[in-house]
C-alpha cells in the first residue's frame, strides 16, 4: 500500500483561522475593500470617501460612504425610487434611472456640503467624457471612488451609469470610459450619441416599439405600468430630461409622511394587558360559573352553591 500524506492533522487544525464573517457568507470583497477604505497617512484623519452602488430587487441604492475604525459611517444616500417624486413613474433600476440616480446623490451630497453652487457639473448631458476641474477660488472638487462590490464589471453595466450621474452632478469620480454604454473595444473611442440615447432611454423607447409592433399582448404586460402612467416610446427623453432639471432644483431629501392609523383599528398579536381589579373580577366569574355548574349536574346542593358564591362576591 502506497504512502498516503496526512494533510489535515492537528498541526494543521490547531493553526486554522477563521474568515470574516461577510467573507464566508459571500457578500464583501475584502481585497478590494482595503485599497478602498485605506487612507494615505500623510493626511491624517481625512476620510477617504467610497461612492457604494448596490442593486435590488426593486430599485437602485447610491451612497456616499467613509469608514472609521468603529465602522461605515453614510454621508448622503439616493434611491431610485425617490425618482418618482420627480415625475418618473416606472422603470427604477435601467441605464436611465441609474444615472438619474446618481445626479441626484451628487446634487444632494454637495448641497449638504455647500458646494452645489461652486460645482454644477454638466448641466446638458451630452454622452461626451466629463470630468470635474477645480476652480481658480474656492474648496477643490469632493472625490469620491467607486466601489462596485461583487458586481462583475462589464461594457454597459449599470453601475457606470451611476457613476456618470455621480460626475456629471459634480463630484470628481477618477474613471475612465471603456466601461461606458457605446464604447468601441477596437477603435478604442467612446460613441457619445449611443451614450447619451442610453441616458435618455432610448433603448428602452426602442424595445417599447418593437414590442408594440410584434407582440401587443407581452407588450401590455411587460411594460404595463408606463401604459397606465401614460408614457409612451416618443415621450421618454423629454420625461428624463424633466427629471434631471427637477433634480437639480430641489434634490434635498423628504421624509415619508406616516399613514394616518386613527380610523382603522390596529391589528393585534397578543392579548391586551388587563388591570388587577379586570384580572379579579374574571377569577369570580369563572368560580360562579363552576359552581352553577356543578349545581345544575345535581353535585352539590342549591343552599351551598348560594352560599359560596356570597363568599366569593
Amino acid at each position: 500500500m502506497p504512502f498516503v500524506k496526512l494533510v489535515k492533522n492537528r498541526s494543521y487544525f490547531s493553526r486554522y483561522q477563521v474568515k470574516y464573517r461577510r467573507r464566508r457568507e459571500g457578500k464583501t470583497d475584502y481585497y478590494a475593500r482595503r485599497r478602498l477604505i485605506t487612507q494615505d497617512k500623510n493626511k491624517y484623519n481625512s476620510p477617504k470617501y467610497r461612492l457604494v452602488v448596490r442593486f435590488t430587487n426593486k430599485e437602485l441604492i447610491c451612497q456616499i460612504i467613509y469608514a472609521k475604525i468603529d465602522g461605515d459611517y453614510v454621508l448622503g444616500q439616493a434611491k431610485s425610487s425617490e425618482l418618482a417624486r420627480y415625475g418618473l413613474a416606472a422603470g427604477y433600476k435601467n441605464y436611465a434611472a441609474s444615472y438619474s440616480t446618481g445626479l441626484l446623490l451628487a446634487r444632494r451630497v454637495l448641497q449638504k456640503l455647500g458646494l452645489a453652487d461652486t460645482y454644477k457639473g454638466q448641466v446638458n448631458v451630452t454622452g461626451e467624457d466629463y470630468n470635474v476641474e477645480a476652480g481658480d477660488d474656492g474648496p477643490r472638487p469632493f472625490r469620491a471612488y467607486l466601489d462596485v462590490g461583487l458586481t462583475r464589471t462589464t461594457t454597459g453595466n449599470r453601475v457606470f451609469a451611476a457613476m456618470k450621474g455621480v460626475v456629471d452632478g459634480g463630484i470628481e469620480v477618477p474613471h475612465g470610459v471603456q466601461r461606458f454604454v457605446g464604447f468601441d473595444k477596437e477603435k478604442k473611442e467612446l460613441d457619445a450619441k449611443k451614450l447619451r440615447s442610453a441616458l435618455f432611454g432610448g433603448p428602452v423607447a426602442g424595445y417599447m416599439r418593437l414590442l408594440s409592433k410584434d407582440d401587443e399582448d407581452r407588450y401590455k404586460l411587460q411594460f404595463a405600468k408606463y401604459i397606465k402612467a401614460g408614457i409612451t416610446a416618443d415621450k421618454l427623453e423629454a420625461l428624463y430630461k424633466g427629471v434631471h432639471k427637477k433634480i437639480r432644483e430641489d434634490p434635498s431629501f423628504q421624509k415619508k409622511t406616516p399613514k394616518n392609523r386613527d380610523d382603522k383599528k390596529q391589528k393585534r398579536w397578543n392579548a391586551a394587558k388587563i388591570s388587577l381589579a379586570q384580572r379579579k373580577d374574571r377569577v369570580r366569574q369563572k368560580k360562579e360559573s363552576f359552581l352553577k355548574q356543578q349545581q345544575q349536574e345535581g353535585k352539590i346542593e342549591r343552599s351551598v352553591a348560594t352560599y359560596l358564591m356570597t363568599m366569593f362576591a
